[in-house]
């Protein structure tokens, strides 16, 4: 897999995180708990963040990509 798709890939889940994190805002502010759009949009991004977890860790175990071991001690 070429690194630059797998920026793209990590980078469009953080997009979405994003957007649903923002949505989550404007709804809570709008409907002012009326409706489950909060709750949804949340739980949305709950899911995202888990399934960006387990992307890493699977694609670290596949070895499309390496942790680099920032702040270990040699």
């Amino acid at each position: 897999m070429n690194d630059s798709l797998k920026t793209l890939v990590i980078i469009a889940f953080l997009i979405i995180i994003l957007w649903n994190l923002g949505a989550g805002l404007y709804y809570m502010l709008v409907d002012k708990g009326e409706s489950k759009r909060t709750v949804n949009a949340l739980t949305k991004r709950i899911a995202l963040s888990v399934a960006l977890i387990l992307l890493v860790v699977l694609a670290n175990y596949m070895g499309w990509i390496e942790f680099h071991g920032v702040g270990r001690n040699p």
